[in-house]
């Protein structure tokens, strides 16, 4: 298997994960995974758009498509319970899958032989570990994974049952 194939692999796989475990939240979008408060699924929804949105602006030093939601959802931002701050659960779900696949055209443009290249524009806490493009389409499926868990405990204290 080449790189490529095991990047897009991944950016597929946690796209199909995500969707599978928010769809049943779609009517309790703002359970908060912890009694303490945390990331619900909007808000993970949100975040995981902009971010793939950020993405070609650190790869190719573009704007991100989606800066007019950075308050909302950008590294840093808060979520909050009220719903009249976020665009529709299916607004944020569709926006994360086109902008995934967006992602996913880019990098077969790219193809293998672009992958060792340096991003365009990393981020000062990112510049130890963004140091190729291969790394940084990478690190979205991991990031990715790190607010998967996040929707596997709103979904628990939602009352549902894991998937697995």
């Amino acid at each position: 298997m080449k790189a490529l194939e095991l990047i897009q692999w991944a950016l597929e796989f946690t796209e199909a994960g995500l969707t599978r475990l928010v769809s049943d939240m779609r009517d309790r979008p703002l359970t908060q995974p912890t009694s303490a408060g945390g990331n619900h699924p909007l808000w993970v929804l949100g975040h995981l758009a902009y971010s793939e949105g950020f993405a070609s602006e650190i790869l190719f030093g573009e704007p991100n498509p989606l800066q007019h939601w950075a308050k909302l959802f950008a590294p840093g931002s808060q979520p909050t319970t009220n719903p009249a701050d976020y665009p529709s659960f299916d607004e944020l779900l569709n926006t994360f899958r086109e902008m995934r696949a967006k992602n996913l055209v880019r990098l077969k443009e790219i193809g293998e032989a672009g992958l060792d290249a340096k991003p365009e524009n990393v981020p000062e806490p990112f510049k130890d570990v963004m140091t190729s493009v291969g790394k940084t389409y990478l690190l979205l499926a991991l990031h990715q994974n790190v607010h998967y868990g996040e929707v596997c405990d709103a979904r628990r204290v939602a009352g549902l049952k894991p998937l697995m």
